[in-house]
């Protein structure tokens, strides 16, 4: 029998636990509390990794990189967060699909207090009892820029209450995709789109995707909603795009940097709620990375492919 990896655990106690149970009985490092990631024994085969730490890592790989590692494991699934040279030399697979059904609560969630007003229209004495008109979703469009885990999740919810739902993604169609349609372009879906669900990787190509140019395509009173990366959107352009009434409102889960300084305008803004990255947060997160990191290392042990494999050039 081929000898037990050494994994080093960086993501607590709970996936540590799991990993030590698996049949295949790895040798469990966990990570020093204060340690830099990247600083790992040179008799690891695995590292399972969150983008915690990786933001301050140095510019140029550290002197022997990658060790013995021949797999890395992260939670997150762009890696943006990491460092280019993190990925050399080893197998880089990521964590799709482990927060899509909470990002995608949070989507719809976003849309609907959109739609329903409920604290406007609170009342809070007799004289606030009267009548308002509250939007719907039944009849509306809903444009998806990005359609993997986090945009399927988000279509197949939307289309309980009656949406409709158009996107766009890179890779190919799947003309049987029961919950939503392909838009023509990326300004197509904007035009179209009462609800803009951003839920696509960061990347070169992405980078400042929502600018001034497209956010003037953009359907007059469309609610924009981020859940992707903060760098997808030029904040100047946005709030731009708010004040002159082009959009009714924007939700916002991640910005860029985070948090934004004191005193940025989005903090305050009438039409946006921004929330400190927490889409993704529910009570079965770990439970879920767990999971997936085990079924992984299950096709590792066998020398099977593992599942979600990044390609360093693409980002995703």
């Amino acid at each position: 029998m081929p000898p037990a990896p050494v994994i080093v655990n960086q993501l607590g106690a709970l996936v540590g636990a799991r990993l030590v149970a698996h049949p295949v009985r790895p040798v469990v490092v966990d990570q020093p509390p204060g340690m830099p990631p990247w600083q790992l024994p040179s008799e690891a085969d695995v590292l399972v990794t969150s983008p915690c730490g990786w933001r301050q890592a140095p510019a140029s790989a550290p002197p022997g990189w990658p060790h013995g590692l021949t797999w890395i494991q992260t939670t997150s699934v762009g890696i943006d967060f990491y460092p280019r040279w993190m990925a050399r030399g080893v197998t880089l697979s990521c964590g799709r699909g482990i927060a899509a059904g909470p990002i995608a609560e949070y989507v719809l969630a976003a849309i609907l207090g959109f739609e329903k007003r409920l604290g406007a229209v609170a009342a809070r004495a007799p004289a606030e009892w009267r009548q308002s008109v509250l939007g719907t979703l039944d009849g509306r469009t809903i444009g998806l820029v990005g359609y993997g885990a986090i945009g399927r999740a988000v279509a197949r919810r939307a289309v309980a209450f009656g949406a409709r739902v158009l996107a766009v993604r890179r890779g190919a169609w799947d003309p049987a995709e029961p919950d939503a349609l392909p838009a023509a372009s990326l300004e197509a879906l904007v035009a179209a789109a009462d609800h803009l669900v951003l839920a696509v990787p960061q990347t070169a190509e992405t980078r400042r995707l929502v600018d001034a140019a497209l956010l003037a395509r953009a359907k007059p009173g469309q609610h924009l909603v981020n859940v992707a990366r903060g760098g997808l959107v030029d904040h100047d352009a946005l709030l731009a795009a708010l004040d002159d009434g082009r959009l009714g409102g924007a939700t916002l889960d991640v910005t860029e940097p985070e948090p934004l300084p004191e005193g940025h305008p989005l903090y305050r803004h009438p039409k946006v709620v921004l929330t400190p990255h927490v889409a993704w947060t529910d009570g079965g997160h770990e439970e879920r990375i767990a999971a997936k990191i085990l079924s992984n290392l299950t096709r590792f042990a066998r020398g099977a492919l593992l599942d979600d494999v990044v390609d360093p050039l693409r980002g995703y």
